[in-house]
């Protein structure tokens, strides 16, 4: 059973980057009169944000980072760790922590490592860098969350181009005796990676002229072998399944009772996923906040762009319960039992 719990591990802060560019989903070009109204009704993605040529997720991070750096008073040499989490890394090699530890100015002395995961990569992204300043030689330390949808989803695809946005998000970590235990559930399932996938770019199919056309193989899902292509039907499926087993096996497993848990905090895919999760945990929706409405789904930057958007001044200098769950490409799937206390949660910033 794959559980993972430790102590002395608090986040000190969240921020959060969006591009300035807005994409209005009902005014998408693909869409016949009236349909784009209704797919922005039914997913309840009014808007999301897309990045201006040349500008990467690591800006967006960069952007987020200095921001909450400078709110928090934290000296850049005392941070020992730096964790860049998604997919959209500036290149294949090399990995995009060591850029952002430069471009930040950080020791020449502090551990640098990507993390390429999808919608999972925050709960995931947060097991991995508790778990190594957990030992307490590593006293601070930053993970930037970021990812540009824009890049990969191909902007002609009816079943996917409407939901994403780009955004980018940083948190702050502090290795402090007697904080509350982080608790982790993961689980996967690697043969569903057809699911969500982008074929070509790796070994396994370099790029080539072929990989480039475009094919159309359903009215409307046009892309080429270099986009994410999305089974949605399956992934709806699992979507639904997974994450409440999940949240209730983490529950059971550390004696937590959901209905006192302050906000579940949900990666936002879309409004009728997450609907159903709430239903199936018999969850208070009010304590669930949605940011799909202004910034769709934003991958692994959804749950501390969630946090930062919708609920930073309900939380400000309070002391918060959170249940966090999310499920990504690969497929995997987990969830997090993380108390927010008194976290620095500055303004979401347009860049």
């Amino acid at each position: 059973m794959a559980f993972l719990s430790f102590e002395n591990i608090k986040i000190r802060g969240i921020s959060a980057a969006v591009p300035k560019n807005i994409k209005k989903t009902a005014s998408l070009p693909f869409f016949a009169p009236g349909e784009g109204e209704r797919v922005a009704e039914l997913t309840q993605v009014k808007q999301s944000r897309v990045v201006s040529e040349g500008v990467c997720a690591s800006d967006l991070c960069r952007r987020a980072a200095e921001k909450l750096l400078a709110d928090l008073n934290w000296d850049k040499s005392e941070i020992d760790a730096l964790y860049f989490v998604g997919q959209a890394r500036d290149y294949i090699a090399p990995q995009t922590a060591s850029l952002l530890q430069s471009r930040l100015g950080l020791a020449e002395e502090c551990i640098v490592l990507d993390l390429p995961m999808a919608c999972q990569g925050y709960v995931y992204g947060l097991s991995v860098v508790g778990s190594m300043m957990s030992h307490g030689t590593i006293k601070k330390a930053l993970m930037l969350v970021g990812e540009t949808n824009s890049t990969f989803v191909s902007h002609y695809d009816k079943t996917a181009w409407p939901l994403h946005g780009d955004a980018g998000t940083a948190t702050a970590l502090e290795y402090v005796e007697g904080a509350a235990p982080m608790q982790f559930h993961f689980a996967g399932d690697g043969s569903t990676y057809k699911y969500v996938y982008i074929p070509a770019g790796g070994a396994r199919m370099p790029i080539t002229a072929k990989e480039l056309e475009y094919v159309e193989p359903t009215p409307g899902q046009k892309y080429n072998m270099t986009n994410c292509i999305m089974e949605g039907m399956n992934v709806f499926s699992l979507a639904i399944s997974k994450p409440p087993m999940s949240v209730k096996k983490l529950a059971e497993r550390y004696g937590i009772e959901i209905d006192k848990i302050d906000y579940l905090l949900l990666h936002q895919a879309n409004n009728m996923i997450d609907e159903k999760i709430v239903k199936k945990l018999k969850f208070d929706p009010s304590r669930v906040p949605m940011s799909l409405k202004s910034y769709g789904n934003t991958a692994a930057c959804s749950i501390p762009l969630n946090i930062v958007s919708e609920i930073r001044a309900d939380i400000t200098g309070k002391c918060v319960d959170t249940i966090m769950c999310a499920i990504g490409s690969g497929f995997a799937w987990g969830s997090a039992h993380i108390e927010l206390d008194n976290i620095v949660c500055p303004e979401v910033i347009e860049y």
